[in-house]
């Protein structure tokens, strides 16, 4: 499909590109995402950020294959979603709403970061906090006049609270039980000598890698299946949610009555983190009332693209966090 095509009716494109890949949709406004497909290739980020090369040559041939399979003559609208995009996106700010509308025919486009399309697809367009957690964690906020955000600065700088600084700090303890220092925890050396092998091994096993961030955040169930019996895991649980409560605090309206939502794999953990987080973020604020999240980022991405569509975008433009040529 070209932009000189237009051989059924228009629609709109939404994506999420995030660590595991691409994950695209096409639909109409009004009738929702109509065909769905998925690359499990990230797209590459080099010395200039975000390639725009690498991530049209996953999302075109899926694009057109969706319009196709949808009968939509021009893709009218496009939303990406994209992590790492506030700050490593200049590229794709540069060359994506040319080449949307070169291929697609795309007269409006939007670009975000995919902390945006969490909290879109979580809460839609009202005043509150999101904070997304699942191998790394951010907190993103907005009273609709602008958005703040919180950590997300990757797993050597911060993301405290999340799924790798779960998983770090329960083998901290079970190193420190090793090696008989205070603060250790037998159930979990217990469990990472059964998952990585012997501990002093592990550092030889964990620093060389690229995905280190990922491999510690495999430790993180272990540390919630230990916490209803060994007070070491469970204190850990209850450091990352004074450390989530601590994020969303910091992006959260002051005033008026926020929502608050909760979204990505790491709450699949279930009570022995939800139950201290909850009561930290109570504390924290009590003005603001947690809500179950409607959906993820691709359904934010979904949400931008319908409204952006429509003309009703209610969302604050921002250069790094939602760009709208």
């Amino acid at each position: 499909m070209t932009a000189r095509e237009d051989t059924g009716a228009a629609g709109f494109l939404a994506v999420d590109s995030g660590g595991s890949g691409l994950r695209v949709t096409v639909g109409v406004p009004g009738r929702g995402p109509l065909a769905q497909r998925e690359s499990r290739e990230p797209v590459r980020t080099g010395a200039g950020g975000i390639d725009p090369g690498h991530l049209l040559a996953q999302l075109t041939p899926l694009a057109r294959d969706l319009a196709a399979e949808a009968g939509l003559g021009r893709l009218e609208t496009a939303v990406v979603g994209a992590a790492g995009f506030a700050t490593l996106g200049d590229a794709l700010r540069a060359e994506l709403p040319g080449a949307f509308a070169r291929d697609f025919g795309a007269r409006r486009v939007a670009l975000a970061a995919d902390a945006v399309t969490a909290y879109v697809g979580a809460l839609g367009p009202r005043p509150g906090a999101v904070v997304a957690a699942g191998t790394g964690l951010i907190a993103v906020g907005t009273d609709l006049g602008g958005w703040r955000r919180a950590d997300g600065w990757g797993h050597l700088l911060g993301d405290c609270g999340s799924g790798a600084w779960i998983g770090r700090a329960g083998l901290e303890a079970a190193l420190r039980a090793h090696d008989g220092r205070d603060g250790g925890s037998a159930a979990l050396l217990a469990r990472a000598e059964e998952k990585f092998g012997p501990l002093p091994e592990l550092p030889g096993l964990l620093y060389p890698r690229t995905d280190r961030a990922a491999v510690l955040a495999s430790f993180a169930p272990e540390v919630a299946a230990c916490a209803p019996d060994d007070p070491v895991a469970a204190g850990v649980l209850r450091a990352a949610a004074r450390h989530m409560a601590e994020s969303a605090a910091a992006v959260c309206p002051a005033s008026g009555a926020p929502s608050i939502a909760l979204t990505g794999g790491l709450f699949k953990m279930g009570e022995p983190l939800l139950g201290p987080l909850d009561a930290e973020l109570a504390a924290r604020l009590p003005h603001a009332r947690r809500v179950v999240a409607d959906g993820d980022p691709l359904h934010g991405a979904v949400r931008i693209a319908t409204d952006l569509a429509r003309g009703t975008l209610a969302l604050p433009a921002d250069g790094k966090m939602l760009y709208v040529p």
